[in-house]
């Protein structure tokens, strides 16, 4: 998987591919030129990019019906492509990878945006951008709703304005599909599906193999596992490269604990 020299909507179904081997790449891609056969006429004689997004938002959340999963929030499925299609249900990231494949089809330069919390798209409109919450059928957020969403996950103190247009910068295909992996990683580690979360963790370190957080994941899963070399190798790589960590200590016991913490020669 190379998301660098894949656009985004391939590279996140080769993630559901990991799921469903026998995934159809081209099926899909169809579905979305489908989505944008039909709107093409009603798009193309419309000039304001608002109201070209208004037009294809109408059409993937009212008449097909995405939509946002509120009740099963971490359920797999809302992060792998294939299904959030199937089923017209997801969350917010795999929504907005739906929503800016139709654009990009459509010649609507839709962006993904990294933000805290919930993923969200931006359309550059003059010398500003259109930010929208593809969660919620494409709504947009002005300013001030946008600084109490990142405040609540950045010690509750709202951004200022150059931090605030950082966290608006588009977010690459690289790093929309690193968090697709950590919303599935977390997902299966909280259900103890330790074999899913060592693959989620290992797709992170083949994308940025520098990703600690990534290493220490597939090490603790390895562990579950009863990998113990892995295990071993991994959580002292992590321990290696971030010895001040917060959770350094704990990794520490948890390699002691296990019998594999390995002790320098004096």
């Amino acid at each position: 998987m190379a998301p660098a020299a894949l656009p985004l909507f391939e590279a996140a179904l080769l993630v559901a591919r990991d799921e469903y081997p026998d995934l159809d790449v081209h099926a899909f891609a169809a579905r979305m030129q489908a989505h944008a056969a039909h709107l093409r006429i009603e798009v193309d004689a419309i000039d304001a990019g608002p109201l070209k997004m208004q037009a294809i938002n109408r059409h993937l959340f009212e008449e097909v019906g995405y939509t946002g999963d509120q009740t099963h929030y971490y359920d797999p499925r809302n992060s792998y492509l294939s299904d959030v299609i199937e089923r017209r249900l997801g969350n917010p990231i795999s929504l907005a990878i739906v929503q800016c494949e139709v654009a990009r089809r459509l010649g609507v330069p839709l962006a993904g945006i990294s933000f805290p919390g919930h993923f969200l798209v931006r359309l550059p409109v003059g010398d500003g951008m259109l930010v929208m919450d593809p969660f919620n059928g494409g709504r947009p957020l002005d300013i001030d709703e946008l600084r109490v969403r990142a405040a609540a996950h950045l010690g509750g103190a709202p951004p200022d304005d150059d931090t605030l247009a950082a966290l608006l910068r588009p977010a690459t295909a690289r790093a929309t599909v690193m968090r697709v992996l950590r919303n599935l990683h977390a997902g299966y580690r909280e259900a103890g599906d330790w074999a899913r979360a060592a693959r989620c963790a290992d797709r992170l370190l083949t994308l940025h193999p520098g990703a600690c957080d990534a290493l220490r994941d597939r090490g603790l899963a390895y562990l579950a596992l009863g990998h113990v070399a892995g295990a071993r190798d991994d959580l002292t790589r992590y321990l290696q490269a971030a010895p001040e960590a917060e959770d350094a200590d704990a990794i520490r016991e948890r390699l002691v604990d296990a019998g594999l913490h390995r002790h320098r020669a004096h």
